[in-house]
């Protein structure tokens, strides 16, 4: 591929100063105020349209815009800006008013891809950043594009650029040309990892490919319908190839593993299937129907040997197996990429989804009143009450926690790989894959469980108009349903996390400071130092305001993670004790001690990086206010959560702590009321995006309501088959 000069100028289009050089947006920083040309082109002036909306706007004591600029790096803002400006201006991606059959969504979309690749959204130039750069830009435009539609940004994601970011890091020279025809548009690969009868458990995949030295090809093969690869998105109907994972086995029967190949599946000029392999969709789904995931069967099929994907190991003409590594950051490097990656962008996805879904559930609910006191002149705002309150504005924190968390997190990330690949020094290498994979493990459930939740309590907070397909939450819903089973199942990956926690207990107890600092660089960890004089603590607090600050947020949740840690610990040896072998063991405790550790230490690192925002020197005061406040809510929520775990554990004991918690909880929504229409504009993405008529920005819903009811075809007319069921006149013969 050709060099070109670094730069996103296509996509980003950043302002330029007098001798043409682009803006960022920390240069339009001026006595601690972002100039307003710079400002408005990631956060638009709302609407100002007279009405409760309006009214709380009024009421915030912070710029929402400051707040914005504080949640999420500037740069990334610029890019989903200005991807949705596109998307918005092309009819090819107006959204539907009436859900199309099944068979047109798979089209539309498919139509959709064409289209977006041809916009040159991700200009070439970007192809020659740095790993990090370029991982973040493609990062940004996923995270924007399913927040448009999560259909097409699925099919874009797999059939494009996860499939691209794979090949690079298992591929080598000789894949190249398939990297630039995907680009190009005229490949469209599905990843096929997962079969009927295995999914989590990648080990026992059964799908085979053998090397044949006479002809120098591998025989891809299915040994029976179990072993059909399934659930792959674009496999279905579009896909052109699939890099497909199978156990490689060698002339001499010896089996190596798994491994990637690249499979064509279709003629890409008629997409009919080629001989030796049935393919076809697996049929309509929850949700994400514009998706055609499929199912492939392989009977004895033929492809060279030069598609195996041979960055970690190669097959010679021969028929001689060989490793390809040379270093353990390259080894790194791969393994990060390709195991991490995706889960780090489904929670990028899933906080998009749960910032879109209190935006329309809050605004909705500072616009509708219902009921009031006796005599009053006008009813309430549900956002009054503390019950709406309580049951909103912990999704409200965990949104701006979640962003930060997740946005500061894939930046370390992301060095952590761009110095592997780079075949930098790292010191304990191995603890860091380690901390990582932990990490992302406890992240992914975190948040897309997060998100579900918040998607039912948005829905019925919005009472019956949440009903509404055009309330947009039904369809979320539906379709973010798939992230908790998608890219690893959320209570299999607790168990990666939970694992590495309890492997570390020794050096806690033991008191082995510097062996628990080696073992967490990223400092997720940093909570069991001390941790027996921490297990000593009991809870003293005699009035709200002991519960109401960051100091005992902060305290609980480092008491609950080592808490949780010790009775994991204790129980494992109990049960190896018993005679139980290392698997059962394990499986015994995940219900009841390993799983609420891996979302503790989960909740408890989101806090952390949020934390750390809070202590940026930069900050306004008003934002650093609005901000604590949020990470306190966050917090008391979930120590609520759990309060039977303090009180088991000794931490607590009375009715005091539950007495204050909930006092405290109700205290902060309350001073959090007048704010919350503010922190809801400074994470709401445009109203094209949230495509909700109960959560635009104007606040005008009975206006968008009444436009829904008389917008559909036919629907104030009799129907067509009226005569089937009318009242027939009888005859008096």
């Amino acid at each position: 591929m050709a060099a070109i000069t670094m730069g996103i100028v296509d996509v980003r289009q950043p302002l330029a100063d007098h001798e043409g050089r682009p803006h960022r947006l920390d240069q339009g920083l001026q006595s601690g105020v972002w100039r307003h040309d710079l400002m408005q082109e990631v956060a638009p002036d709302l609407p100002v349209v007279p009405g409760p909306l309006s009214e709380y706007r009024q009421q915030a004591s912070f710029d929402w815009k400051q707040l914005r600029i504080a949640l999420e790096d500037p740069e990334i803002l610029r890019i989903k800006m200005n991807l949705w400006r596109k998307l918005e201006a092309d009819p090819v991606f107006a959204h539907p008013r009436v859900t199309p059959p099944m068979e047109e969504q798979k089209k539309r979309v498919a139509v959709q891809l064409r289209r977006f690749l041809e916009l040159n959204i991700i200009p070439q130039e970007v192809h020659n950043y740095s790993y990090k750069d370029k991982t973040k830009f493609m990062m940004a435009i996923n995270a924007a594009t399913s927040s448009w539609n999560k259909n097409l940004s699925v099919k874009f994601g797999l059939g494009v650029s996860l499939f691209t970011n794979a090949l690079l890091s298992l591929g080598t020279e000789r894949h190249l040309p398939f990297y630039d025809a995907v680009w190009d548009n005229r490949f469209l690969f599905a990843l096929g990892m997962t079969e009927v009868g295995h999914g989590s458990n990648t080990k026992q995949v059964r799908t085979t490919a053998t090397y044949d030295p006479p002809t120098q090809s591998f025989i891809i093969h299915t040994p029976d319908f179990e072993a059909a690869k399934c659930w792959a998105g674009n496999l279905g109907k579009t896909c052109t190839h699939i890099m497909l994972f199978a156990q490689l086995i060698t002339a001499d029967d010896t089996c190596h593993g798994l491994h990637a190949f690249l499979v064509p599946i279709r003629d890409p000029e008629t997409l009919s299937p080629y001989p030796g392999i049935r393919v076809g969709d697996i049929g309509e789904k929850i949700g994400l129907n514009g998706i055609d995931n499929g199912f492939a069967m392989f009977d004895n099929y033929r492809i060279p040997r030069e598609n195996l994907l041979n960055r970690t190991g190669d097959v010679t003409a021969e028929g001689e197996y060989e490793s390809c590594f040379q270093n353990p950051e390259q080894i790194l490097g791969a393994a990060l990429e390709n195991l991490l990656a995706g889960r780090v962008a489904i929670s990028q996805e899933s906080t998009h989804d749960l910032c879109t879904a209190v935006t329309i559930s809050v605004r909705y609910a500072a616009v509708r009143k219902q009921g009031g006191p006796r005599n009053a002149k006008e009813e309430l705002s549900i956002l009054e009450y503390p019950l709406h309150q309580w049951r909103l504005f912990p999704y409200v924190a965990a949104a701006c926690v979640f962003k930060v968390f997740i946005g500061d997190f894939t930046d370390q990330y992301l060095d952590l790989v761009e110095q592997s690949y780079k075949g930098a020094e790292m010191k304990d290498l191995t603890s860091v894959a380690a901390e990582v994979h932990a990490m992302v493990s406890a992240t992914k459930p975190l948040i897309t469980w997060t998100c579900a939740s918040a998607l039912q309590e948005s829905r019925e907070a919005c009472g019956g108009h949440g009903y509404l397909k055009a309330s947009q939450l039904g369809i979320m819903r539906a379709d973010h349903d798939a992230t908790v089973t998608y890219e690893g199942d959320n209570n299999v990956l607790l168990q990666q996390t939970s694992n590495w926690i309890v492997r570390n207990w020794p050096h806690a107890i033991q008191g082995n400071t510097s062996a628990i600092l080696d073992a967490s660089p990223f400092g997720t960890l940093h909570c069991l130092i001390n941790a027996e004089e921490k297990l000593k603590e009991e809870f003293t607090g005699t009035t709200v305001d002991d519960v109401l600050n960051p100091h005992f947020v902060k305290s609980s949740y480092e008491w609950l993670v080592c808490w949780l840690t010790q009775s994991l610990d204790n129980q494992l040896q109990k049960l190896k004790s018993s005679g139980l072998d290392r698997f059962t063991a394990r499986a015994q405790v995940h219900a009841f001690y390993a799983k609420p550790l891996a979302l503790a230490y989960g909740e408890n690192s989101a806090l952390s990086y949020f934390w750390e925002k809070l202590k940026t020197p930069e900050l306004p005061c008003e934002i650093r206010s609005i901000l604590e406040r949020l990470y306190v809510l966050y917090g008391l929520w979930g120590i609520q959560r759990n309060l039977a775990l303090f009180y088991k554990g000794g931490f607590a004991s009375g009715s005091k702590m539950a007495d204050l918690i909930q006092e405290a909880c109700q205290a902060v929504c309350g001073t959090l009321k007048p704010e919350i229409v503010a922190v809801i504009d400074a994470i709401a993405h445009p109203d094209s995006v949230v495509k909700s008529i109960l959560g635009r920005s104007d606040g005008k819903i009975y206006d968008h309501l009444y436009d829904a009811y008389m917008s559909q075809q036919g629907n104030t007319g009799r129907p067509t088959w009226w005569h089937e069921v009318s009242a027939k006149t009888q005859s008096k013969l």
